[in-house]
This record gives structure tokens, C-alpha cells and sequence, in this order.
């Protein structure tokens, strides 16, 4: 039985184990940046797929990417309309990105504030979180606690009375992905936000 307080599952996040909540979109499995390998090992994931770092503000989130500061204006001008919300920025990444969130491309960093209040509640607890969708690699995400709990039996995932008091909505839809290239944004996957690529 791995269903747990939300008090206990950022105990056990901020010690490196594997956690699980519901965001905006799909639920998130979650580790420590540190960490990231748990996630790829869980998943049997693809060391091509890079993992999304998500905060419970802007703010802890851009430690982690480095521009020039008229690029770092134009992220944040875009972060100011979207976030919290199901858009998730492809930047480069600072020194401050464990290599192993994204093992074949260090350089860049992809992070996101979700718009779910116990999300946040947990993330402005942790810090900022390696995240991906909790799911076997290539099978559609899991869309409950309990199937997650079924799927991955040693990761913590939040008990039902946490979430019922929230009352959470999710979409089931995968955020919209957007890299910032030297010509502007890029749109990777799109979503449920459009945002305009240039």
C-alpha cells in the first residue's frame, strides 16, 4: 500500500523517492532532479525522452535556464500568460539541470507551473520536480491514483481523501510543448494552449 498523506509524499519526494499526484493534464510521476534516473528505470523510458521540470511558481523555475536578457523577457512575458497552465517551455538549460533529466540534450531544459492547486501545494514544498506522465513508456497515461498505485506499487502516491477535498479537474490532454529556437517558438506537441509559433 503506497497511498500516502500529502505530508508524507513530500517527505518522502524531498528524499529522493519516486512520487505521484494529478496535475492539469495527467498525473505526474515525480522524483528530485538529482534523481531523474528512477524515472527513466520506472518507465523503461527512452533515454531520448527528456524529462519536464515543474515548479509551483515561475520564479523556482528559472534558476534552471540561462538566455540573453531580452530572451529571458520574452519567456517571461509568455510564462506571465500561460502559466499555471498545460504549457511546457523547451529552454536552454543552466548548470543547475542534473545531465540526467535529459540525457542526450543537456542543453536544453523543458519546464512548466501547472495550473493544480495540489500540485502546487506540493511543489512549493519539494522545489521544483523532475516530472514526466505516469505511464509505461509508450502506453497511454494512467489516469488514477489507483491504477499508478497497481502500475508502479513502490511509488507514493496521494491517498483519496487528499484528493477529493480538492476536487481536482484534469484533461487527460499532455501539455503543449514549445522550444525556443534562435528564429523563435517552435511548437513540439501541441496541446490544449496555442501558442503561436514563429
Amino acid at each position: 500500500m503506497t497511498q500516502v498523506s500529502l505530508s508524507a509524499l513530500v517527505a518522502g519526494a524531498s528524499i529522493g523517492q519516486l512520487v505521484s499526484f494529478p496535475t492539469d493534464t495527467v498525473p505526474a510521476l515525480a522524483v528530485r532532479p538529482d534523481r531523474s534516473e528512477l524515472i527513466f528505470a520506472a518507465k523503461q523510458r527512452s533515454q531520448e525522452k527528456p524529462l519536464i521540470l515543474m515548479g509551483a511558481f515561475p520564479a523556482a523555475l528559472w534558476p534552471f535556464v540561462q538566455g540573453t536578457a531580452a530572451e529571458m523577457e520574452i519567456w517571461q512575458q509568455v510564462a506571465q500568460k500561460y502559466w499555471p497552465g498545460a504549457l511546457t517551455l523547451v529552454l536552454p538549460a543552466s548548470a543547475r539541470v542534473p545531465a540526467a533529466m535529459n540525457p542526450t540534450d543537456p542543453t536544453t531544459i523543458g519546464i512548466r507551473v501547472p495550473n493544480s492547486r495540489i500540485a502546487i501545494a506540493i511543489l512549493s514544498q519539494t522545489g521544483p520536480l523532475a516530472t514526466t506522465s505516469a505511464n509505461r513508456s509508450g502506453e497511454p497515461p494512467l489516469q488514477t491514483m489507483a491504477e499508478i498505485e497497481a502500475y508502479f506499487p513502490a511509488v507514493l502516491t496521494l491517498e483519496s481523501p487528499e484528493l477529493e477535498a480538492d476536487k481536482i479537474s484534469t484533461t487527460g490532454v499532455p501539455s503543449t510543448v514549445a522550444k525556443w529556437t534562435s528564429s523563435g517558438w517552435k511548437i513540439l506537441r501541441q496541446g490544449s494552449i496555442q501558442l503561436e509559433s514563429t
